[in-house]
């Protein structure tokens, strides 16, 4: 039987059709993700335009002011100096001979009285000088009166012989009876020269003070005139205060003896808190200027500076203090805090009505580190002085004024706190 004869078909073709269409899809597949990156970055990282602010008017300065005020300012001349004693001295010794005794109160530090005993000599050689002029000044006692009896006797024999015109000296033995009575008073000076070198034996102290600094020990001894010790007076201590010639026309210091005193009151420089003051008085000025600084020295006097007697907290010599001297007072002026004040001594004012600021040239009568006095006819009761620097803001530009935390219920000025004078 016959095969039946089929149609026959491209078998071979048919694997090529499915490699096309892997290669069109492998050529396509780079194109389409570089245009999905591409449409990727343009779409999600395109920068946003910036939205435009409006235009802001400009901000006026601002500034806190404080209300001047014409007032009576007392000014205070601060200055520096170191406490010293009025009366120091090297205590010296009168006699000489080996020390026997030291008394407490000849120590380093220890307070004594006047009149003292504070240091002992041997005093044998002293006692046995002194019983020796006794006896030298017996002797010559006794001379003394037998030329007195011869001298009265040779007077009664003259008369007796009937003699009409006056003895003579010699007659009457007084030459002899004048050179007994210098003896007598020569023994007499020997024998108080030899009580006061045995009285000397006892060193006394010459004041109420303290001692310094002794400079010798028992067992030791010393000559005549040797030193023993540096004392120094305790009633009252100086200290002396340089004043600056332009601060010297706000003071009434006292020149001559009857002059009255100045008060003031001293602080202790090494006290930060400034906690202990003392009470003290000028009493005089050194009559030249340093030859430096051209200062004048004022010399203050502090009584009872150890507080012996008053119980206030004791100085101590070579201490350093401030001193705060009260001037007189400058009458109907004007205090400008110093922070207000720019270079070359100028200050703002502000117009209360247009709050309009102006530049202001002062001429400052006093300062000091906080305020600036000036006696100017521009600057009366009310006016608006500016804080802040408007060194580079011209004249006539408006301000805002801040409030002032010292003044919470008028924000537009604050008080300034000088007081007037109570004189």
């Amino acid at each position: 039987m016959p095969a039946p004869n089929f149609p026959q078909s491209n078998t071979a073709e048919l694997p090529r059709q499915p490699r096309i269409v892997a290669r069109t899809l492998q050529l396509l597949l780079p194109v389409l993700v570089l245009s999905g990156g591409w449409f990727a970055f343009t779409t999600w990282i395109k920068p946003e335009e910036k939205k435009r602010r409006p235009a802001s008017l400009p901000q006026a300065p601002k500034s806190m002011v404080v209300e001047l005020e014409v007032v009576d300012f007392e000014p205070l001349i601060e200055t520096n100096g170191v406490i010293r004693a009025h009366n120091e001295v090297n205590l010296t010794a009168q006699v000489g001979g080996p020390i026997v005794k030291i008394h407490p109160q000849f120590e380093d530090g220890a307070f004594f009285e006047k009149g003292m005993i504070l240091l002992e000599l041997d005093n044998a050689d002293f006692a046995t000088a002194v019983s020796g002029a006794k006896a030298q000044l017996a002797q010559a006692v006794a001379v003394h009166a037998q030329e007195e009896t011869r001298a009265k006797q040779a007077l009664r024999d003259w008369r007796d012989l009937g003699f009409e015109e006056e003895p003579s000296d010699l007659v009457l033995r007084l030459p002899q009876l004048r050179e007994a009575e210098a003896r007598v008073d020569a023994a007499q000076s020997r024998l108080e020269q030899a009580e006061r070198n045995l009285e000397r034996c006892l060193v006394r102290a010459p004041f109420d003070g303290r001692v310094r600094r002794r400079m010798v020990g028992v067992s030791q001894t010393i000559g005549s005139g040797a030193p023993l010790a540096t004392i120094f007076a305790i009633d009252f201590a100086e200290v002396r205060l340089p004043i600056n010639t332009n601060q010297i026309r706000f003071l009434n210091l006292p020149e001559e003896p009857e002059d009255k005193p100045v008060e003031l009151e001293l602080a202790d420089s090494l006290d930060e808190a400034k906690a202990t003051t003392w009470k003290a008085r000028i009493v005089r000025t050194e009559g030249t200027l340093n030859d430096r600084s051209l200062d004048l020295f004022a010399i203050a006097r502090i009584e009872d500076p150890f507080g012996r007697k008053t119980g206030a907290p004791p100085l101590r010599i070579g201490q350093p203090v401030m001193a705060r001297i009260p001037g007189r007072p400058l009458r109907e002026v004007v205090v400008i805090p110093r922070e207000a004040v720019r270079q070359l001594s100028r200050i703002t004012i502000v117009d209360r009505e247009s709050l309009t600021i102006r530049k202001h040239s002062i001429s400052p009568i006093w300062e000091n580190t906080t305020h600036v006095i000036v006696r100017d006819e521009a600057l009366q009761n009310g006016t608006l002085l500016a804080t802040a620097n408007f060194n580079y803001t011209p004249d006539g530009s408006v301000i805002e004024i801040l409030p002032s935390p010292a003044d919470n219920d008028d924000p537009v000025a604050a008080k300034s706190e000088v007081q007037p004078s109570t004189e």
